[in-house]
């Protein structure tokens, strides 16, 4: 385990790679409805980061105005705007406090060469969900946290502004890629997020801004986080990834590198960001970017034993058992470097936790996750980080309810992430011997 002084390198592109993937590969932990069927060095021979699809008229031509409190909106921006596979993308807007705007960035998956690019609907997100199907997921509960209208919700009556994400490249990239004859993509996230961003900007001035994702949002929460601080110097902002911690070994890099043009977007005003990006790991982004903001507030949230960021963790030769011992690394290594970085470690494997309901009922050690994000945002001094501990880790009612679902009623959408829970997450000799 490498010192705090002298923090492992995990290569930032391949950093987003796997993490946004955990979004999309084995469910889709942003719990939307599903979607219908670097450098210049980081961009292939097949790759084209000035070839954009058709542009509209005007970055802002015909786009709607602000919706009353309580309404949504869709927005079709146009331009330069794209999902993966050509066609339109969108994002949405919950009216509420102008003053008070949540910009959340939807997980979903990521893709980067011919045969994850081919697997649409699988690894990634390839089309924008229309929004009266989003709708219907929030009044139906299957999105909820955040996104409740509910007085349970603290930031019920925020603004919202929702980020999809179609473009399998962690709202990043800015390439078209022709993967082989039958699969061209437009890894455009960075465009699409942008046209989100610069919608709202146009139309408030918030006092306040939270800047949320699960999964693969985390990343771009993190990075677009950055460019509202620097353009938007009047706003607190907020940074709360969900599940985005990053943790990847250090060959994977070697076996998978993605095109998606990401050096081209890191912020050119913060120096210790202008490095090739294959040599830059996720706490030293963290670092960067809190101590160029200090008067700005940044954070994660992720559970102990997140299911899916360990799978893939696994899938990359690491050894499971040591993936909530990175993370404990990575953690520490940002807060004893940030003093505006905070952190919230549940119980348990879920993977995501704001789009959910349980984001309610969430606690550790009497201190309730919900009640811990609105002191984050709204306290004049941010609170302590909250971690589980020993024992207290493999105590999460979530993943208990799961266990304990009844026979014949289907279990929640996340209880995929609790199978085997607790016993698979302990150490082997932890186990109780085999009968």
């Amino acid at each position: 385990m490498p010192s705090l002084s002298t923090p492992r390198r995990r290569p930032l592109a391949a950093c987003l790679l796997a993490a946004l993937c955990l979004a999309g590969c084995g469910g889709d932990e942003s719990a939307d409805p599903p979607a219908p069927d670097a450098d210049t060095a980081d961009v292939g021979p097949d790759a084209t980061p000035d070839a954009a699809p058709d542009a509209a008229p005007g970055p802002d031509a015909g786009l709607p105005d602000p919706p009353a409190a309580g309404e949504w909106i869709e927005v079709l921006p146009g331009g330069d705007t794209v999902c993966s596979r050509g066609t339109p993308y969108r994002f949405f807007v919950r009216g509420g406090d102008p003053n008070k705007v949540i910009v959340d960035f939807q997980g979903g998956g990521a893709c980067w060469n011919a045969l994850t690019c081919s697997i649409a609907g699988q690894l990634f997100r390839p089309e924008a969900t229309p929004l009266a199907a989003y709708a219907d997921a929030i009044e139906q509960g299957q999105i909820s946290g955040l996104f409740s209208p509910d007085a349970d919700n603290p930031f019920a009556d925020w603004t919202l502004i929702h980020v999809q994400y179609c473009s399998g490249d962690i709202h990043w990239g800015d390439a078209r890629v022709e993967y082989s004859d039958s699969v061209v993509i437009e890894h455009r996230g960075w465009n699409n997020a942008r046209s989100a961003i610069e919608w709202m900007q146009a139309r408030y001035a918030p006092a306040q801004i939270m800047v949320s994702g699960c999964s693969a949002g985390a990343y771009g929460a993190i990075f677009h986080g950055a460019y509202l601080a620097h353009e938007m110097p009047d706003s607190r902002i907020t940074v709360i990834a969900d599940s985005g911690a990053g943790i990847i070994t250090d060959s994977f890099l070697q076996d998978s590198l993605p095109g998606w043009n990401a050096q081209s977007k890191l912020p050119d005003w913060i120096p210790a960001l202008q490095v090739p990006i294959v040599d830059l790991s996720l706490p030293e982004v963290y670092v960067a970017v809190a101590e160029t903001f200090p008067q700005h507030r940044f954070s994660q949230v992720t559970s102990r034993f997140d299911a899916d960021q360990t799978f893939f963790f696994q899938a990359m030769g690491g050894d499971p058992a040591e993936w909530p011992l990175r993370l404990d690394d990575s953690l520490a290594y940002i807060e004893e470097r940030a003093p505006n970085f905070r952190s919230y470690v549940t119980p348990g494997a879920v993977h995501c936790s704001t789009p959910y309901p349980f984001l309610f009922e969430r606690e550790v050690d009497g201190v309730a996750q919900i009640d811990w994000m609105t002191r984050l945002v709204e306290d004049e001094t941010p609170p302590p980080s909250v971690r589980c501990e020993g024992e207290g880790c493999f105590d999460d009612p979530i993943c208990a309810a799961c266990v304990d679902t009844p026979d014949g009623e289907e279990p929640a959408g996340w209880c995929r992430f609790c199978d085997g829970w607790p016993d698979r997450y302990r150490p082997a000799d932890e186990m109780p011997p085999m009968p």
